[in-house]
Parts: structure tokens; C-alpha cells; sequence
């Protein structure tokens, strides 16, 4: 490059901020208000600053990241691509998992087959464009506990293919207080990485819908709850949908310096649903109630009470769109979810078989956690038969399990590992008296404790020659003199160690010289008094 060359570059940058003053401002005036107004905000601006004309260093990590945000919509893709899955397999696969709701796991398993294949053939454009398609979005009712929300995430893990979950709770009309119901498309493309082909092909989970309904002020519905059923019945039909959020101040400006640069022209900004897959669920619980009385009140002769005690937990399968409309949905809303399951309470045998046979059980936690500290915990069918039955009393179907589960185990877990015992055996009597029991394993345990304390002697020694450098002795005498102590006070043998001679470190240092091999011999002496024995080393040490 020659002097005119360098002349002229220099004369046309001078034209353009030139051009850019002619304007009434400069990117770099530009970005400067933009850090001050979130500084302003709270924010930190330093996290939102954009370089201007200048190219980042392309380290080893930075294009490992970018490769693996272009090859993840890849991968994606041809998980689509490659989905061959019959409804019965993947049936078979939720039932590894969920016990029971073999109606919930027909209807999941034939729609998201069928929206797979849909999207495969949209991808690979082997449908007509002209075809209309019509979405199985689907409802699910039930209790709660029984399985709703983990068949979808068993679904998602099956797939690989990302859903997005939200909570009907937090939505609301406007978006300004609570979340939009458009950010569930919008963190469906953060998902794709952007990619809004990938994305509108995807899958929406919302939980708890229910509790959008607008009803009657007396049955406690949330009248906003009609404006959020307006807005989610356009996204499940057909709806576009823009990127970027009208309270997304951050994806505005980024958008504005697009278009500035020239990057924004041809760049897709909204995202269409018609292809988005919807489920959605919640407990409909007063409407269990609303139907029971709808089915006796039209009861008419002997045996009325027979009829409604058997079908006592099967209400919900009898639910009608009369019965959601008159529930607080919009027709319009209702319409749009045509395919409607109900989930069955789960019974004592269910959660028994949820503890034996669900390969994602909660008792396997409970193996897993034992195992950490050394014990083998085996369980009975007696034991698993009255967690079973105190769970169900709990009302809050395979969720109980953990409640009770907690309830009973927490102690053990606090004490046994300090304990020494290798092996637990959890039978009927730790399950309905766990305090009572946990006592006599004590109480049988005592010499187990003894070794496990001595054995904690040592790994206290051991950290505190890693940490200071020096070595303390324990013999038979002093061991004893500290479980006795750890046993009347009721502590810990590493707490009390830990406490007793933590000034040492700092006080070995200063008699050095008298340690043989940096090596501290600790007597009965030291454990009654550490401080003043370690004083009175130290005194001797440097009058002699």
C-alpha cells in the first residue's frame, strides 16, 4: 500500500464521521448514551459494549464455541430427519418410566409420532404446501403427582429434540407485569440457536393451565386469566410471531445497529406456529367436583351412591367442552386442544410399583445416597408397602413418596455415617417408628462406633500434617480420653480434634527445634487442657 493509498483511506473515514455529525450523531456517541442509560438502569455496562470496525481474536475456545452453535441446529436436524419411532415403541419406552395413565401414553405417543413425521416431511418437502395440517395439541388432566409433567420429560429425553416448559402462572395480557405468552415461541428459537426453521417445528409445555381459567369471583378464577386464553389460542393456531420483544431493550438496539450496518435486511424476524407442537395440563380439580355433581345430579333411582363411589376418580374422563367452558375456558381456547386425556390417581399398588419398577424411582436416590458414605441400604416389600400406603395418605400422588421418604430417612442419614456401619436394612418397623428404631441401631452399634471414631482420629491426623507440616501422635491412652469426651458431649471426634487443636499449626512453629521429625506426641495432658499444655511447651522452650 502506498502514501496516497493511506490518504485516501484516512480521507474517506474523515467523510464518514463527517457524514455521520451531518447526521446528529456518531455510533460511538451512539453506544456511549446507550452504557450510560444502563448504568443508569443497574446494569453493567461494560457487558453490553459492541466494538465498532474491530475483529475479536479467534482463540481455540472461541471457535470450538461457535462450531458447536452451528452444529447443534445440525444435529437437530437430523435427529428429524432420522425419526423412525412407532408410537408403540415409544409407548414401551414411557412405561420403563411412568407407572399407570396408559390412556395419557397412547394419545402422547401417536401425537408426537405424528407431529415428527409431519415435521420430517415438511423439512424434507415431500408435503404440499397446499395441504392444510391439522396440530393434535393436547390436554391433560389429572391430580396432582401423577405423572403429567414427567411423561413430557421422558418424551423430551427419548427425542433429544428440545421442549420448551413454562408454567401458565407467570403469563399475563400485556406482558408488562408477569411474561408474555410470546416469549414461549421466542425461547423456543433460543433453543434452536436462532434457528427459526428448526424452531417452528418444535414443541410447547405448559403446566398448570388451569389456573388460567375466568370463572365465577367466587370460585377463586383470576378474570386476567382471559386475556392470557386470547393470546395462547392465536399461537396455537396460527400466529406470527416477532423475534425480538417490544420490552426487550437490549434486542431492540441490537436490531437498530443490524439495520445500520446492514446486517438486518435480510434477516427473518418473526417465526410462524402454525407447525408447534402444544400440550398442555393442569389438575382440574374443582371441575372433578363440578362433573361429580353433574353425573348424580342426573342419577335417578336405587344404587346412585354405588355408581358415584366407583367412579369416584374417573370424573375428569367424563369432561365434556360444556363442562371446560362452563370451568372458565373460551370456547375458542378450548377448541384449540382437541385431543383430551385424564391421568388416574395413583393408588398404593401404583406407588409401590413406582419405588420397585419406574426406572427413574426416588429409591434408587435413596441407594445412591447411602452409597456415598460407605452403608448398603437394602429395603423390604414391608417397608416399601408402608412408605407406599403413607405416601397415598398424602394426597400429592408420587410426589408423597419423597415427603414421607424424607420424613423417615432424615435422621438415619444424619447419624449412621458417623456410626461406622457398613450395611442397613430398612424393614416395616423403620417405617412406622424410625426414631424407635434408629436407637436400637445405635445401641447394637457401639463397637462399629468406637473403630469409626478412631478411624476419624487418624483422617484428622493425616489433614492436619497436609495442611501444617507437622505430625501429631495419638496413642491408645489419648484415643480413648477423646471418645470419651466426643461421646459425653455429644459431638463429632473430627469437630472436637478439630477445635482442640486448631491454634497448634501457629504454636508448633515456635518450638521447631524440639520437635523430632516435626513429630508432636499428644498426651492425656493436652487433651484435658490443649491451650495451657501448648503454653507451657512454648515457655519452657525459650527459657531453656
Amino acid at each position: 500500500m502506498n502514501e496516497n493509498d493511506d490518504k485516501n483511506k484516512n480521507k474517506n473515514k474523515d467523510n464518514n464521521n463527517e457524514d455521520d455529525k451531518k447526521d446528529g450523531f456518531s455510533f460511538d456517541d451512539l453506544q456511549k448514551q446507550f452504557q450510560d442509560a444502563l448504568k443508569n438502569m443497574g446494569a453493567t455496562a461494560n457487558s453490553f459494549v459492541i466494538p465498532v470496525n474491530k475483529k475479536p481474536k479467534d482463540t481455540g475456545t472461541a471457535q470450538q464455541e461457535k462450531a458447536k452453535e452451528e452444529d447443534d441446529p445440525k444435529k437437530i436436524l437430523k435427529i428429524i430427519k432420522n425419526f423412525k419411532l412407532k408410537p408403540k415403541e415409544v409407548k414401551e419406552y414411557l412405561d420403563r418410566f411412568v407407572i399407570k395413565q396408559e390412556d395419557a401414553k397412547r394419545v402422547l405417543s401417536v401425537a408426537v409420532c405424528d407431529h415428527y413425521n409431519h415435521v420430517r416431511g415438511c423439512i424434507e418437502k415431500s408435503y404440499d404446501n397446499s395441504w392444510e395440517y391439522t396440530k393434535q395439541n393436547v390436554l391433560l388432566l389429572g391430580p396432582t403427582g401423577v405423572g403429567k409433567t414427567y411423561l413430557v420429560k421422558c418424551l423430551a429425553n427419548l427425542i433429544g429434540v428440545p421442549f420448551v416448559k413454562a408454567d401458565a402462572t407467570k403469563y399475563s395480557a400485556t406482558g408488562y407485569v408477569g411474561h408474555n405468552v410470546e416469549d414461549l415461541v421466542r425461547d423456543l428459537v433460543k433453543l434452536a440457536n436462532g434457528n427459526t426453521e428448526l424452531a417452528q417445528y418444535g414443541i410447547i409445555y405448559i403446566d398448570e393451565i388451569d389456573k388460567i381459567a375466568c370463572g365465577a369471583v367466587d370460585d377463586n378464577k383470576d378474570v386476567s386469566g382471559r386475556g392470557v386464553q386470547i393470546n395462547l389460542l392465536k399461537l396455537m393456531e396460527d400466529s406470527e410471531v416477532a423475534l425480538q420483544s417490544q420490552t426487550d431493550m437490549m434486542g431492540q438496539f441490537e436490531s437498530v445497529m443490524d439495520v445500520m450496518h446492514g446486517k438486518g435486511k435480510n434477516k427473518k424476524s418473526t417465526i410462524n406456529t402454525k407447525n408447534i407442537l402444544f400440550i398442555v395440563s393442569g389438575a382440574f380439580s374443582t371441575m372433578s367436583d363440578m362433573i361429580k355433581r353433574r353425573i348424580e345430579g342426573a342419577q335417578i333411582g336405587f344404587g346412585v351412591e354405588g355408581v358415584a363411589a366407583k367412579e369416584k376418580t374417573n370424573y375428569l374422563r367424563k369432561s365434556t367442552t360444556g363442562d371446560f367452558i362452563k370451568f372458565g375456558f373460551e370456547p375458542e381456547f378450548i377448541g384449540r386442544l382437541p385431543i383430551r386425556v385424564s391421568c388416574d390417581e395413583l393408588l398404593p399398588k401404583d406407588l409401590e410399583k413406582i419405588l420397585t419398577d419406574s426406572e427413574g424411582s426416588i429409591l434408587k436416590q435413596y441407594v445412591h445416597d447411602f452409597d456415598g458414605y460407605g452403608i448398603k441400604f437394602n429395603i423390604s416389600d414391608d417397608a416399601i408397602k408402608g412408605i407406599s400406603e403413607k405416601a397415598y395418605k398424602q394426597k400429592t400422588g408420587a410426589r408423597g413418596l419423597m415427603t414421607v421418604m424424607e420424613r423417615i430417612f432424615r435422621n438415619y442419614k444424619f447419624e449412621l455415617p458417623t456410626v461406622g456401619i457398613k450395611k442397613f436394612d430398612v424393614d416395616a418397623a423403620c417405617v412406622q417408628d424410625p426414631n424407635k428404631a434408629l436407637s436400637l441401631i445405635l445401641n447394637e452399634s457401639r463397637n462399629l462406633h468406637t473403630e469409626k471414631m478412631k478411624e476419624d482420629i487418624k483422617r484428622f491426623s493425616a489433614e492436619f500434617t497436609e495442611k501444617s507440616g507437622f505430625k501429631l501422635r495419638f496413642n491408645k491412652a489419648v484415643e480413648n480420653a477423646l471418645i470419651e469426651e466426643s461421646l459425653e458431649k455429644g459431638t463429632t471426634i473430627y469437630t472436637l480434634c478439630s477445635a482442640k487443636f486448631k491454634d497448634y499449626p501457629l504454636g508448633l512453629k515456635l518450638i521447631v527445634d524440639d520437635l523430632p521429625n516435626k513429630t508432636l506426641n499428644i498426651t492425656v495432658k493436652m487433651v484435658k487442657n490443649p491451650d495451657k499444655e501448648l503454653s507451657n511447651k512454648i515457655a519452657k522452650s525459650y527459657k531453656e
